[in-house]
């Protein structure tokens, strides 16, 4: 009987050598970010912060691919740079999907689920990442990658070594225990003066940047949420400013294993 995974770990159990498809903490760099003026993207911190919340699977092999609109497996084209064919990558359910199969069966500790999703804000033109949650702390199945094409006729590249995958644990009834409530701002006096004031210093200063205020243009942004604050404010003591994921280990293993 298999013991059960009680500690905080993360196990991908290899079912096959996969040298090539690495699996990576996901980084906080992001091509389309990195070609914004001055690098502005990087100075939204919840983005960077979700760009690193997981790890990543990366492709084997680059290849095109293309859909014409119809619902049958033969209906995708996948034609590889380099033969031949990889039988890891192909059109498995239809519908326009391409499915990549997985070299890794994760194993969660109790009561806790596998997040299976594209690449968090990694962009693909005419290609959509479809998500699935997986209870990987009980079953011995494996899941697929799957993209779904969007736009009949297309040319979709996916290039190796690009991220194609993206896995994250996620508490199995943390949606279920939360209970949502919905009020009116203002019945909360605290906050609503604190959002109140944040609103207005935001206006303030976008309003010298539109003014060529020479400090306001100086700063370029309001650094408040990146340090952890509000206007007027301390630090919030718990604030995060990037993620520790960290890196697959290999576990040392004594010779009479």
């Amino acid at each position: 009987m298999e013991e059960k995974n009680q500690k905080n770990e993360l196990i991908a159990y290899e079912i096959y050598q996969p040298n090539d498809m690495p699996l990576i903490p996901a980084p906080i760099n992001r091509p389309w970010m990195d070609n914004t003026p001055k690098r502005f993207a990087y100075r939204c911190l919840p983005l960077t912060i979700a760009n690193q919340a997981g790890w990543f699977i990366c492709n084997p092999r680059s290849f095109s691919a293309r859909w014409n609109g119809g619902q049958k497996l033969g209906d995708v084209t996948i034609v590889f740079d380099e033969s031949p064919p990889d039988t890891r990558i192909t059109s498995l359910f239809g519908q326009g999907t391409i499915t990549f199969n997985m070299p890794f069966l994760f194993r969660t500790p109790q009561g806790m689920n596998l997040w299976v999703k594209g690449p968090t804000n990694w962009p693909k033109d005419a290609a959509a990442p479809l998500e699935g949650i997986v209870e990987t702390d009980w079953t011995n199945a494996t899941f697929t990658m799957n993209w779904k094409l969007t736009r009949p006729g297309q040319l979709v590249r996916f290039e190796r070594g690009e991220p194609i995958c993206m896995v994250l644990p996620y508490p199995r009834n943390l949606l279920n225990e939360i209970q949502p409530v919905k009020m009116p701002l203002d019945c909360n006096q605290e906050v609503s003066e604190a959002y109140q004031r944040w609103s207005d210093e935001r206006n303030e200063f976008h309003a010298k940047i539109r003014d060529g205020d020479e400090d306001a243009t100086k700063r370029g942004w309001q650094k408040d949420y990146f340090q952890g604050r509000d206007p007027g404010a301390d630090r919030f003591e718990g604030h995060q400013t990037k993620m520790g994921v960290k890196p697959f280990s290999n576990p040392v293993r004594n010779e009479d294993e």
